[in-house]
């Protein structure tokens, strides 16, 4: 029987002009982007935190620390592969993701379909085990407010 285990993930980002912005490995066309260590790619963050606490592994603070120099910029993508080789130690594999991104603006329906296979690759899985979602709040708090925004991730890992 195989072991399974299921783990959340949040991050959050504040936005600013001029940066660019990348979610769930896409660079996204729009005049505001992350404040951020790394790229800042809030979508790829929950989903490395989802991964680590399904495996009882800590997160992504504690794996790739903000003050340290190795990471700023770094490409999170690369750190989703890191994720995927640190769980890996303990047996374990992504079966799949299911990941929410809340943000006002600008509208991600025509890059979801890429960000999924992105983070597929980089995880080794099949595109249809990643689901990404975007939601907006309705105008309503920080993420409304356009000051930043927000995303949730579900992880299912196993190891056989």
């Amino acid at each position: 029987m195989a072991n399974i285990r299921i783990g959340f993930g949040y991050d959050v980002h504040k936005l600013q002009d001029g940066l660019p912005m990348t979610i769930g490995g896409v660079s996204v066309p729009y005049d505001r982007g992350w404040v951020a260590h790394s790229d800042g790619d809030v979508l790829i963050h929950a989903v490395c935190d989802a991964i680590l606490g399904a495996a009882n592994m800590r997160d992504i603070g504690f794996h790739f620390p903000d003050t340290s120099s190795e990471y700023e910029g770094i490409d999170s993508k690369r750190l989703l592969a890191q994720v995927i080789d640190i769980i890996a130690t303990k047996g374990y594999r992504v079966s799949n993701v299911d990941c929410t991104i809340a943000l006002q603006r600008p509208k991600l329906m025509p890059l979801i379909p890429l960000m999924a296979q992105t983070m597929a690759q980089v995880m080794g899985v099949d595109s249809d085990c990643v689901s990404v979602k975007a939601t907006t709040t309705e105008k309503l708090g920080f993420e409304g407010r356009e000051e930043g925004a927000s995303a949730y991730a579900v992880a299912l890992i196993e190891k056989d």
